[in-house]
């Protein structure tokens, strides 16, 4: 993961920070057994991943291309007999 630059885009950083934010206030909602502040929170973490996704379509997020598993010599797929 070290090689790679998971996750340090605009819009993996919002939807999880967005994400984040509704965690807390689900999990303060709980704490104070309140259903319905509960349930606004878990929307708000459910947002975050569509603000994220919608970012990422909009190309904010990272390239295809750099999705492609990494291959070294060992990972070599095993020939294939025809016949």
């Amino acid at each position: 993961m070290a090689g790679s630059s998971h996750g340090h885009t605009p819009a993996a950083w919002t939807g999880v920070t967005i994400a984040f934010i509704g965690f807390c206030v689900a999990g303060a909602f709980m704490v104070m057994d309140q259903p319905a502040g509960f349930w606004a929170g878990m929307v708000v973490v459910l947002l975050g991943g569509v603000v994220g996704a919608v970012m990422r379509a909009m190309g904010l997020g990272q390239p295809k291309e750099l999705h492609q598993p990494h291959r070294t010599t060992g990972d070599r797929e095993p020939a294939r007999a025809e016949g």
